[in-house]
């Protein structure tokens, strides 16, 4: 009965640990890049911005608020002889409101609307180089956990041969210096493991901030998942004119000074304002009299047209000159992706003839030396070197498929930026 209590509390004190191991969530990339988009909050920001362009245009159309006075009207100064009280003047109330011109102001509100467009645009450009943030960091702790693997295969076979020096040692068949080597390259092999284990905490914390979650949250990754490279169908400028944000955005840059430009000509239309004055006279025998007044502005006066056709033709420069720069930036684009896709090539060759030849070899010369090791005929010094060598360049062939990763992480998002 009581190793049955004792049996019972083990199971319930380690039960809800094993429960909470289990429901660690395992989040492939793109339900990473799906969380990123949805919920980091610099990307709401944009949204917000564009709102506020979307009201900003509303407000353009608004008129400006009349203006009421009171006063009075030929009003004599104190002191002064009246002869007549028709010379006490009047009070006066006047009315004034300014009518300004429908077209312009539908001319302005398309152009501020359109600055939300803008800033759209930018939202993508920037969901655009997070995405290719959270594939790096994805790709850093895919091969930190593929480190570890290798890290850790390997060690078993230091521990073996750290076991064989201890029981070889008091029959001197071995120095106890071969024991204390082994120590510290297993020990050396934990170090690296701790580095990598750091590494995974790094990119966990990062896509954290990333998809707006606790720095500290846990989950994992699909370590199953491996990067494929996909290069496009074409590298003309039409077709990453369509795919890149930064194009588009420069497209509705364009489309948002054409709309200024709208806006700018529209100011040799006239404005109008109408006044109405009313007097009612301080004194007897006068009648009550008013004022109506309209009015109209006239921008066409060579002093005053010269500040919106000046303002005309510079936009225009601008925009010729932003065209220029899109198709400079097409050229360079294209140029660039095609050296991007033809390194990517010869890296996925290079990692493959290190993984189908090289590592082979130095694997089966560590077998080779391993077996002549546990058999006497060989020393200890002889099987590290070889497992050296064999780590080493487990280690490189690693080393180049995170820069073969990032490289595909870095061709993605200059074909889609």
């Amino acid at each position: 009965m009581k190793y049955i209590t004792k049996y019972i509390a083990w199971i319930l004190l380690w039960a809800p640990v094993q429960l909470f191991a289990q429901q660690t969530p395992v989040l492939p990339l793109d339900s990473i890049l799906q969380r990123v988009d949805r919920n980091n909050i610099l990307l709401q920001s944009y949204a917000l911005k564009a709102d506020a362009f979307k009201y900003s245009a509303d407000a353009a159309t608004a008129w400006m608020a009349p203006m009421v006075g009171v006063g009075t009207f030929m009003t004599p100064y104190p002191g002064q002889m009246i002869m007549d009280d028709r010379d006490k003047g009047s009070f006066m109330l006047q009315i004034e409101q300014d009518i300004p011109n429908p077209a312009k102001l539908n001319a302005k509100k398309r152009f501020i609307a359109s600055q939300g467009n803008v800033e759209r645009a930018g939202r993508d450009i920037t969901l655009n180089d997070f995405k290719a943030q959270a594939r790096r960091l994805y790709f850093n702790w895919l091969v930190a956990k593929k480190r570890i693997a290798v890290l850790q295969e390997n060690e078993k076979i230091m521990i073996t041969m750290k076991k064989i020096e201890e029981v070889r040692y008091p029959y001197n068949q071995s120095q106890l210096s071969g024991v204390f080597k082994a120590s510290a390259k297993i020990e050396e092999n934990q170090n690296m493991i701790r580095m990598q284990e750091g590494a995974i905490a790094k990119a966990r914390s990062w896509l954290n901030s990333l998809m707006n979650a606790p720095g500290n949250q846990l989950f994992d990754i699909d370590t199953a998942f491996r990067p494929v490279f996909a290069p496009a169908a074409s590298y003309d400028t039409a077709a990453l004119a369509l795919a890149r944000k930064d194009v588009f955005k420069m497209n509705e840059s364009i489309r948002s000074m054409q709309l200024d430009i709208e806006s700018m000509k529209r100011e040799k239309k006239p404005d109008f304002r109408v006044r109405f004055d009313h007097m009612s006279p301080l004194g007897a025998g006068m009648p009550k009299a008013f004022s109506a007044m309209g009015m109209i502005s006239i921008p066409i006066a060579p002093w005053s047209s010269r500040m919106y056709k000046s303002g005309i033709k510079a936009m225009q420069y601008n925009i010729q000159a932003m065209e220029k720069e899109r198709s400079a930036m097409l050229q360079e684009t294209q140029g660039m992706l095609y050296g991007m896709q033809y390194e990517i090539q010869s890296m996925q060759q290079r990692i493959t003839a290190m993984e189908d030849k090289i590592i082979p070899s130095l694997r089966q010369t560590l077998d080779a030396n391993f077996l002549n090791y546990q058999e006497n005929k060989l020393a200890l010094s002889a099987v590290i070197d070889s497992w050296e060598a064999l780590t080493m360049m487990q280690s490189n062939v690693l080393d180049e498929q995170l820069k073969l990763y990032e490289m595909i992480a870095d061709y993605e998002k200059q074909l889609y930026r």
